[in-house]
């Protein structure tokens, strides 16, 4: 078995088999509330439809998650002023709050992650992440391999992210 073997069945293991408590409550998160309420927080005020690709969910399952928000007063839905039959979804100042202490949670959790692996550790693993990231949004499960020159893009920086 190569190392590229046995790398995937180490990395399948510890990211699929072996999840932290913290990735299988980020997991949970990114099928619910605490996904819409970032997403709207980072990207600001969105369609219900725009939202559900985000997710890669229904428009149903976004419709209920969205009627729950809406009852705790944590967004409103505003009619788009150029198109009366579509309507935005923001966040009140409520969550807003709840976005806030959501990232400020999850930033104090991985901060002290990183406080226990050091500077040094850390830098590697994040120069790590965003090259191994790269190569993913790169390469796809069942489609042609990346030509060099599209490696080359891609790490050059001229490329846009996909939203």
């Amino acid at each position: 078995m190569g190392f590229e073997q046995e790398a995937f069945e180490r990395l399948v293991h510890v990211t699929w088999d072996n999840r932290s408590k913290m990735q299988r409550e980020m997991l949970r998160g990114a099928k619910g509330e605490p996904f819409v309420v970032q997403q709207l927080y980072i990207k600001g005020p969105m369609t219900p439809s725009q939202i559900a690709q985000a997710m890669g969910a229904t428009t149903g399952r976004v419709s209920t998650l969205l009627a729950g928000l809406e009852k705790k007063g944590q967004i409103v839905r505003e009619p788009d002023p150029d198109d009366r039959r579509s309507v935005h979804i923001r966040l009140t100042e409520t969550g807003e709050e709840r976005a806030h202490r959501q990232r400020e949670s999850m930033r104090d959790a991985i901060c002290w992650i990183f406080s226990q692996m050091g500077e040094r550790r850390t830098r590697e693993f994040i120069d790590l992440t965003t090259e191994f990231t790269t190569y993913m949004t790169l390469c796809m499960p069942g489609k042609p391999r990346p030509t060099p020159e599209q490696v080359a893009e891609a790490f050059s920086g001229n490329t846009q992210e996909e939203a």
